[in-house]
C-alpha cells in the first residue's frame, strides 16, 4: 500500500500557530527573573469530500468555539461569483483562488503586501489547476474521502504544531481563510494519493533481490559523505515553459530568504511526491544525485539552501539538512569537545511570555506548550528575534555578553546545562514563561553514515518506483486536459 503521507501536511507552521495563542498570555506587571533588569526593547459531514467548495458541517467542527471577536470572517465580497479558470469545464472561481493565496500566506511565514501576493498568485492558480484534474481523475475512479479521514490529517497537523482546534480556527480566521479551504486542499491530496495507490500500488513489487542489489550499491557508498536533503521540485514539461519556471523558482527562492520556511513553500509548491512530507527526501550519497545537484550539495554547508538547479525533468531547490561522514569516520566524544572549564559570562538571548501576576493554571500550562513550541524552532539568536516578531505577546531581549554571576540560579543552571547555540528549555519565573538562547556558535556536529536496514531499503524502492510514476500519471493528465484561463 502507497505510505500515508498527507497527515505530514503540518501547513499551519509554529510561528503561525503560535500566534493564536499567545493572546491569552496576558501581559501585566513584571518582575524580572534576571538578578539585573535586563533592558527594555520596543520591542464536511459524513460522506464522501470531493468538492473544492466542500464545507464542514456541525459535527465537523463540534467541540470548535466562534472565532475570536478580533478575528475577521472570510471576505466573500466581489469574489463568488467570478470565474479565473475552466479546468475540463470545470470552474476554478475567483473566491478558491482568492482563499488558497490566503491560506499560502498565513502558513507561509510571507509579508503580506500585495507585491508578494501577486508573486504567488500565479503559482496557486496553477497548483488549483492541478489539484482540479486529479480531483476529477480519482472521482472518474469512484475515488472519496471521508470527513473522518481530513479531521484525522487536521488532528495530526495540530498534535504537531501543539495546537488545539479553537487557536487553528483563529489561525485561520485571522487571515481570513475559512476553515474549509484548508479540509479541500487536505481532501485534494489524499484524492490524488489513493488515485496513485489504486492505478499503481499493486503493479510495484520489490523482489529480495532488488534489495539485495540496492544494499550492494549502498554498501558501495558508504565510504562516501551522505546528505540529508529536501527538495522543491518545479517541472518543465516543454522548452517554452523552461524561462517561466525558472522565474518561478526564483520567486520562492526570494520567499524563503525573506522567511518563508521551506517545508511550508514545498507543501504549497513542490511538484514532487516529497511535497506531502514537507520536501523531505531522506539520505543520499555523493554521486547517486544528478551531477549538477551533487555538484551544488558539495559547496554547502547544513542548513543552507540551493539557488534553482537546472537538472532532469526541470529545477529543484534543495534544502541541505545534514551532513553524514564516511563510515568508519572517527567522530570526536562530545564532552571533549566542550571547554574545560565552565564559562563566566555568555552572549544570551531572552524571549518572556509574559503572564503577570498569580495567572491561572490553563494560561501557564497554554504559555508553555506555545514556548516549547517556539524552542524547537529557535536555531539561532536572529531566528528568536524574528520569531517573536510573529508571536503576538512575546518579547525579545538582547542580553549581549551576559556574567553568569550576575543572572540568577535559575537561568544560570538552564543557560550551562545547554549547547554553544543552543536553547535553554522554557520555565516560569515570577515575569512569565522564559526562553534563553546562547548566542555563542554552536559546535558542529559531526555524525558518521550507518548502514540501512533491509526493511528501509525496501521501502525506499518501493517509495522511489511510486513516486517515479505518480509524476508520469500527473504529466499524461495536464497533456490531455483543457484549461482555458479567463
Amino acid at each position: 500500500m502507497l505510505r500515508k503521507t498527507c497527515s505530514a501536511l503540518a501547513v499551519v507552521l509554529t510561528a503561525f500557530a503560535l500566534s493564536a495563542g499567545v493572546p491569552s498570555v496576558a501581559a501585566g506587571p513584571q518582575r524580572d527573573a534576571l538578578a539585573t533588569p535586563a533592558p527594555a526593547t520596543t520591542a464536511p459531514a459524513n460522506g464522501p469530500v470531493q468538492d473544492q467548495d466542500a464545507q464542514p458541517d456541525d459535527q465537523t467542527t463540534s467541540g470548535m468555539t466562534q472565532q475570536a471577536s478580533l478575528a475577521p470572517p472570510p471576505d466573500t465580497t466581489h469574489y463568488q461569483d467570478d470565474i479565473v479558470a475552466l479546468v475540463n469545464d470545470k470552474p476554478i472561481s475567483a473566491y478558491d483562488l482568492h482563499q488558497r493565496v490566503a491560506l499560502v500566506m498565513t502558513t507561509s511565514n510571507l509579508p503580506d503586501n500585495p507585491e508578494i501576493k501577486k508573486k504567488i498568485r500565479q503559482q496557486v492558480l496553477e497548483q488549483l489547476e492541478t489539484e482540479m484534474l486529479q480531483r476529477q481523475e480519482a472521482l472518474k475512479n469512484d475515488i472519496t474521502v471521508s470527513s473522518v479521514e481530513v479531521d484525522k490529517d487536521i488532528q495530526d497537523i495540530l498534535t504537531s504544531n501543539h495546537m488545539t482546534m479553537d487557536q487553528l480556527k483563529e489561525v485561520l480566521a485571522r487571515g481570513r481563510v475559512n476553515i474549509a479551504t484548508l479540509r479541500a486542499q487536505i481532501a485534494a491530496q489524499l484524492l490524488w494519493q489513493k488515485a496513485v495507490s489504486q492505478e499503481y500500488a499493486g503493479r510495484v513489487h520489490i523482489t529480495p533481490d532488488q534489495v539485495d542489489a540496492e544494499l550492494a550499491r549502498i554498501a558501495e557508498g558508504q565510504h562516501k559523505v551522505h546528505y540529508v536533503v529536501s527538495e522543491i521540485f518545479l517541472p518543465v514539461d516543454t522548452p517554452e515553459q523552461d524561462a517561466k519556471v525558472l522565474k518561478d523558482a526564483q520567486n520562492l527562492e526570494s520567499q524563503m530568504q525573506a522567511g518563508a520556511p521551506f517545508q511550508s513553500i514545498a507543501r504549497q509548491f513542490s511538484q514532487s511526491p516529497s511535497a506531502a512530507e514537507g520536501g523531505d527526501i531522506g539520505l543520499v550519497y555523493e554521486g547517486q544525485l544528478a551531477p549538477e545537484l551533487t555538484n551544488q550539495l558539495e559547496k554547502m554547508k547544513p542548513g543552507e539552501m540551493s539557488p534553482p538547479i537546472r537538472s532532469i525533468g526541470g529545477y529543484y531547490i534543495l534544502l541541505l539538512r545534514q551532513r553524514l561522514e564516511p563510515v568508519g569516520t572517527k567522530i570526536p566524544d562530545a564532552q571533549a569537545q566542550q571547554p574545560a572549564t565552565a564559562p563566566t559570562s555568555l552572549p544570551l538571548a531572552r524571549i518572556l511570555l509574559p503572564l503577570g501576576p498569580n495567572p491561572p493554571k490553563p494560561l501557564v500550562e497554554n504559555a508553555l506548550k506555545i514556548a516549547m513550541a517556539m524552542r524547537s524552532h529557535i536555531t539561532t539568536c536572529d531566528v528568536a528575534k524574528k520569531m517573536t516578531q510573529e508571536v503576538k505577546g512575546s518579547v525579545y531581549f538582547s542580553l549581549g555578553d551576559m556574567k553568569l554571576a550576575d543572572l540568577s540560579a535559575q537561568i544560570r543552571d538552564a543557560v550551562l546545562k545547554t549547547e554553544p547555540g543552543g536553547t535553554a528549555d522554557p520555565f516560569q519565573s515570577a515575569a512569565g514563561i522564559e526562553i534563553f538562547v546562547r548566542c555563542d556558535k554552536a559546535i558542529p556536529k559531526i555524525e558518521a553514515f550507518q548502514m540501512p536496514t533491509r526493511d528501509q531499503v525496501e521501502q525506499q524502492l518501493f517509495e522511489e518506483q511510486i513516486s517515479a510514476l505518480a509524476r508520469r500519471y500527473n504529466r499524461d493528465i495536464k497533456r490531455n486536459a483543457d484549461i482555458e484561463l479567463r
